[in-house]
């Protein structure tokens, strides 16, 4: 196959812009129509969404099975191709941009966070793997996990929450608990997660 530019998806507001802008990180399971609907419920809330396909390297979502595609992401290229996409929400009029993802997404969001540039706030969901990145973000940093998260051992959170206060557990809520319409839902975490996640973004953002 031949190289191709980053894909993305991108949802505005309706209306002209500017406006604020959002970079949406996906989970290990890639581009889903999950993730195309919280797209559009956050450019329903006013901000300008893109989620680039961090799989396009090889080929896309579902192009291997999720070992293969996972093992063949570099996080130096991550961060590069999501901080291309907020340079494709500049190019739009997006002046203050944040970032959010979750599982796999969550991990890169705090990743960006603590080693990108140009981002005015972040919120990561579910990330496991941040207890062990020491560095500290650049942006204002909100984060969140399950306290029943078979994925992310309860010592791993704490350590998380230790070190960085902005942290935020649901201790009935396992791993996935904003994945509307699968089992992992949890709709009061979810629910509290959203409005918690949209001041967050109006207080830094706008």
């Amino acid at each position: 196959m031949a190289p191709i530019a980053l894909p993305y998806f991108l949802a505005l507001p309706e209306g002209k812009g500017p406006w604020p802008g959002l970079v949406v990180i996906h989970e290990g399971g890639g581009i889903s129509p999950q993730l195309l609907r919280l797209c559009q419920r956050f450019a329903g809330e006013g901000y300008a969404t893109i989620a680039p396909d961090l799989f396009f390297r090889s080929g896309g979502t579902e192009a291997a099975d999720f070992e293969t595609l996972m093992s063949a992401l570099v996080p130096e290229e991550i961060l590069a191709d999501v901080e291309a996409s907020a340079d494709t929400l500049r190019a739009l009029g997006s002046e203050r941009i944040g970032v959010t993802g979750f599982c796999m997404g969550g991990r890169y969001t705090w990743y960006t966070a603590v080693h990108g540039h140009g981002f005015a706030a972040a919120v990561g969901f579910y990330g496991s793997g941040i207890a062990d990145d020491p560095g500290e973000p650049q942006c204002p940093t909100l984060l969140f996990f399950g306290g029943q998260d078979p994925y992310i051992p309860p010592a791993e959170i704490e350590r998380v929450a230790v070190r960085h206060a902005d942290t935020v557990v649901y201790p009935e809520a396992s791993h996935g608990f904003m994945r509307d319409r699968s089992d992992s839902y949890h709709e009061k975490s979810a629910t509290d997660a959203w409005t918690r996640t949209l001041a967050f973004f109006g207080e830094h953002l706008r």
